[in-house]
């Protein structure tokens, strides 16, 4: 699935990650996180400012978009080792249905600071609440490692 290219530069941040996993992860996690949060606020930005959506429905719109692009990167990049590059529908909707808690998250943060601060500020904002949210769940939940592979 991955690009042999791209596939060696993992292999290669994976061997210098030994013993820092954790860091490495997070690491990975908030580049793959910078990927989405562009994708995040332009997509909000287009359904909110250019086609009038309310906040909640262009909020929802690029959470979509964001966390299936999020799944595909994390799946072959931050945790590969955990997940050994399978894609599958049923990850997919497991990593849909934990991310929902951080577009929880986020849509609530939106919505209470777009009432104090300019309403892509306050997105901004909920990308970083949801961010938290989001890398604990995927770690802990989603990609963690069974038993057997201990």
């Amino acid at each position: 699935m991955v690009f042999p290219v791209v596939q060696e530069w993992v292999d290669r941040l994976h061997e210098l990650a030994r013993g820092r996993t954790i860091v490495f992860k997070i690491v990975s996690f908030g580049l793959v996180g910078i990927t989405n949060t562009a994708i995040d606020l332009s997509v909000f930005s287009i359904g909110y400012y250019l086609l009038g959506m309310p906040i909640i429905a262009a909020n929802m719109l690029s959470w979509i978009v964001a966390v299936s692009w999020s799944y595909l990167l994390n799946s072959s990049i931050t945790f590969s080792i955990d997940s050994r590059h399978d894609l599958s529908v049923r990850r997919y909707f497991v990593f849909l249905l934990a991310q929902s808690a951080g577009f929880a998250a986020n849509t609530a943060t939106v919505v209470i600071a777009s009432r104090y601060m300019p309403v892509l500020f306050g997105k901004m904002l909920a990308v970083a609440v949801s961010f938290m949210v989001n890398f604990s769940l995927s770690h802990f939940v989603i990609f963690r490692r069974s038993a057997v592979d201990i």
